[in-house]
C-alpha cells in the first residue's frame, strides 16, 4: 500500500465565524451538535470562547497495522524578536513586514485541508495522537465531537474523552480511529470529488463548547 503521496496542508479559513457572540447562544451542549444533520456553515463558537487557552502543538497520524506513520505536523516554537526588551513576551503571531494586525485571520488556525492518495481510503484503523497545553484553570471533562460529512451524508461520529488536565499541563493521548467499511460506489465518489468530504471537530470542557475546528479533505493524490 503506497501512501507516499499524502501531504497535508494548513489554510487560512474559507468559512467565516459568526459576526457577533449575540447570534450564538451562549452555551452549546454535546447533546446539540451530535443532532447536526449536515456540516455547519459557521463556526458555532468564537476564539475567545477558549478561556482555558488550549493550545494543540503537535499531531501525528499512524496506521496501526502497518505502524506506518502517515504524517507529523508540531506547531513552531514562538521566535524572539530583535531588539526585543525582556523574553516573556512570547506567543504573539508572526507577521510579514508591513503586515497589520487588521489584515490577519483570526480563523486562520481553524481549518486544515488534507490531501491523501486513494490508499487512505482502505485503511481500518488509525491512531491520532495529539499534544496539547492548558493554561492557569483546570481542564474538567475535556472532549473531542468529530463528525465527518460527504456532502451532506453522516460517514462517522467520533466521540473522546481527553479527561482532566491541570493548569499550565502538557498533555499527550492518542485516539484509535476506526474507519466504517464505505461502499464501493460512495469510495469512488470520494475520490473524484476532492474536498467535498469535510469534517467538524467541537471541543467541550463541562460540556460547554470552547473550540470548534473544520477541515476538508481530498483523496485523489497521486492521481493524473
Amino acid at each position: 500500500m503506497s501512501l507516499s503521496n499524502l501531504t497535508f496542508r494548513l489554510y487560512p479559513s474559507s468559512n467565516k465565524p459568526l459576526e457577533s457572540g449575540a447570534d450564538l447562544p451562549k452555551v452549546i451542549t454535546p447533546e446539540e451538535v451530535l443532532r447536526l444533520p449536515k456540516i455547519t456553515d459557521t463556526y458555532l463558537c468564537s476564539l475567545d470562547a477558549n478561556i482555558y487557552e488550549i493550545d494543540f502543538t503537535r499531531f501525528k497520524i499512524r496506521d496501526l497495522e502497518s505502524g506506518a506513520v502517515l504524517f507529523e505536523i508540531a506547531k513552531p516554537p514562538p521566535e524572539n524578536t530583535d531588539g526585543g526588551g525582556g523574553g516573556g513576551g512570547g506567543g504573539g503571531t508572526d507577521k510579514a513586514d508591513g503586515e497589520s494586525e487588521e489584515n490577519l485571520d483570526p480563523n486562520a488556525g481553524r481549518f486544515v485541508r488534507y490531501q491523501f492518495t486513494p490508499q487512505f481510503l482502505k485503511l481500518k484503523t488509525v491512531g491520532a495522537t495529539v499534544e496539547f497545553t492548558v493554561g492557569s484553570r483546570p481542564v474538567n471533562r475535556f472532549r473531542m465531537i468529530e463528525r465527518h460529512f460527504f456532502r451532506n451524508k453522516l460517514l462517522k461520529t467520533f466521540d473522546f474523552e481527553f479527561g482532566f488536565c491541570i493548569p499550565y499541563s502538557r498533555n499527550t493521548c492518542e485516539h484509535i480511529y476506526e474507519f466504517p467499511t464505505l461502499p464501493p460506489d460512495l469510495v469512488r465518489e470520494m475520490i473524484t470529488n476532492p474536498f467535498e468530504t469535510r469534517s467538524d471537530s467541537f471541543y467541550f470542557v463541562d460540556d460547554q463548547l470552547v473550540m470548534h475546528n473544520k477541515a476538508d479533505y481530498a483523496y485523489n493524490g497521486g492521481l493524473s
